[in-house]
Order: structure tokens, then sequence, then C-alpha cells
């Protein structure tokens, strides 16, 4: 009976399994074991807190490499799925930190796309990361805490000081936290870069009361750390 069931599982991992989305190999995993092995690499060692940017920022590892391309199979080769095992490294990595903070009061709030590129992907990666984030670090989502309300130029392709611009005003508050009792909240992103972005979701987050306690992300450049 019990070889039976083993046959069973294995010709049942036989057909779940899929294509390993950065180098095509079988697996029945999000990632084969190889590219799980050559990301985790990336990962920052000992110092995931950035002491050069004005709020604390808590990185998973270092954008470069392969957690770069793996980045970019989330954002733009429809790989939704690579959310998961992302978002679930940042938040053991972030607990076993000493500095994490889990309590009913600890809000998540993922910087948002703006609703026609959501469309047009089909998905937001920073909210997936973000629920994948909750789920294994126990603290509280709020999907809709902010609103992306400028359908703003990609950031890669400008200027610092044209990426200050581009995301002025490019928020307001969210369904989530509008008439809400919440006075802090960390922001989730894919990746922190010039600050830009976050500087503005803070900026109105500030306006309405709430706090940015910290900034939780997958990478961040070696300039920036």
């Amino acid at each position: 009976m019990l070889q039976l069931k083993q046959t069973f599982q294995g010709v049942l991992n036989l057909f779940l399994e899929r294509a390993c989305p950065l180098c095509q190999r079988s697996t029945a995993h999000y990632l084969c074991q190889d590219c799980q092995r050559q990301i985790q690499r990336c990962q920052v060692a000992g110092n995931e807190w950035s002491e050069q940017t004005p709020y604390p920022v808590f990185a998973w590892g270092t954008y470069g490499g392969v957690l770069k391309r793996t980045l970019s199979a989330l954002k733009y080769e429809n790989q939704p799925q690579l959310a998961q095992p992302l978002g679930q490294w940042l938040a053991e990595s972030w607990l076993k930190s000493g500095k994490a903070v889990v309590g009913a009061t600890s809000i998540v709030v993922p910087i948002p796309m703006h609703e026609s590129k959501k469309q047009q992907r089909g998905y937001d990666q920073a909210e997936l990361l973000a629920q994948s984030f909750c789920a294994a670090s126990g603290l509280r989502l709020k999907s809709q805490g902010l609103e992306r309300v400028h359908n703003t130029t990609a950031q890669f392709q400008l200027s610092p000081a044209a990426r200050e611009q581009n995301l002025a005003g490019a928020f307001r508050l969210g369904q989530a936290l509008q008439r809400s009792s919440v006075r802090s909240v960390f922001l989730l992103d894919d990746i922190y870069t010039t600050g830009a972005t976050i500087r503005s979701a803070t900026q109105t987050l500030q306006q309405q009361g709430i706090q940015v306690s910290g900034v939780l992300t997958i990478a961040i450049p070696k300039t920036v750390r």
C-alpha cells in the first residue's frame, strides 16, 4: 500500500512539474534548485538595514546579477509566482534581523502601480510580494493603502532629478487607510534605488498624519547601502 502511494505521488509530481522561469529546467517548485541557490547568493549578509537613507530601509538582497534577472522576470515576463518565494525570504530575513516589530498595529502598504498598468500586466508585483511577506511575517496587509493617480514614466529611464519631478503628487491615500485609525506603516516595494518613489509616498502619508516606520524591499543597489 505504501509503495503504491509513493508511486502515485511520484507520477503526480511529474505532471505538476513546470519550466523554471529563469532557466527553463523542469521543476516542481517556483524555481529550480540551481537558480534558487544562485539567487540566494545575492542575499545581504548581516547588515540588511541601510544607514544611508533618511528612514530605515530593510533589503533582502543586492540588486544585480541573477536577482535583477529574477525581478525582471517577475515584472515584465508574466511570472507572478516568483513573488511568493521572494516575499517569504524577505520576511524570514526580516524576522531574524532582531529589529522586526510584529503586532496588531504593524501594517504593510505596498507601493502601487497605476491601475492602467496593473490591468495591462494583470497583477501588481509589489502587492504580490507584500501578500507573501505578510503571510510569512504575521504583519497586516493594506493592499489599497495608497493609490497611484499619475501614470508615471518608468523610473529607470530618468535622471535622479527627473525622477523626483516624475513622482511629484503621484499618490493619494487609498480606501484602506481613509477614515482609518492607522498612524504608522511599513512601505514595501520590489526595488529601492534613489528613494524618489518612497519619498513621494511618504509625503502623501504624512500629510494625512501617517508616519512611515520603515521600508521593506527585495533589492537595493550596493551604492545605496
